[in-house]
């Protein structure tokens, strides 16, 4: 074992922070800024060659053993996944529908509906993980979704008025 692959390796064992990844050529992608600092100058194939090895040595298969997938347990947890979503968008829309006039609810539903879902809900797990390899630890970008639902919160308690008994 070579130097570089020394030095590989015991970043991969020793880095809590280094964020891998493995693309379909099994390139090797390291997102974390200590990573980027320390492997500078290291051969892309030695890299490659110490993630394998500490994965081996760790017990990590290469490729997922299809027999031993529990096909209903999956089922199952995305089935709870998807009632999850349910419970919560069909509050949602019904709360759009209520809190506008019937002359403007299509676009006053339709603009703050996508907005929240297609801006902020499709973004939210790219600015998650960017807020993460930024701070160094994988839980930092986490704050970020939090704050987002308590502002949302408190924009709903302060703001959003009961139309019950009300005309639209």
């Amino acid at each position: 074992m070579d130097d570089d692959t020394r030095r590989a390796r015991t970043l991969i064992e020793e880095s809590r922070e280094a964020v891998i990844v493995l693309d379909e050529s099994d390139t090797v992608l390291l997102a974390s800024r200590r990573a980027r600092q320390t492997i500078d100058g290291i051969d892309e194939a030695l890299v490659r060659a110490g993630v394998e090895s500490a994965l081996d040595a760790a017990g990590y298969p290469r490729r997922a053993d299809p027999a031993r997938i529990r096909h209903v347990r999956v089922v199952a947890i995305l089935f709870v996944l998807l009632a999850f979503v349910a419970m919560v968008y069909g509050p949602i829309a019904a709360m759009l529908v209520e809190m506008f006039p019937t002359r403007l609810r299509c676009s006053s539903v339709s603009l703050p509906y996508h907005l929240g879902n297609g801006w902020f809900g499709g973004l939210l797990p790219s600015a998650v993980l960017a807020i993460s390899a930024r701070g160094g630890h994988f839980t930092a970008g986490l704050w970020l979704p939090i704050a987002v639902a308590l502002a949302g919160a408190v924009v709903g308690l302060l703001w959003l008025r009961e139309t019950k008994d009300t005309v639209l």
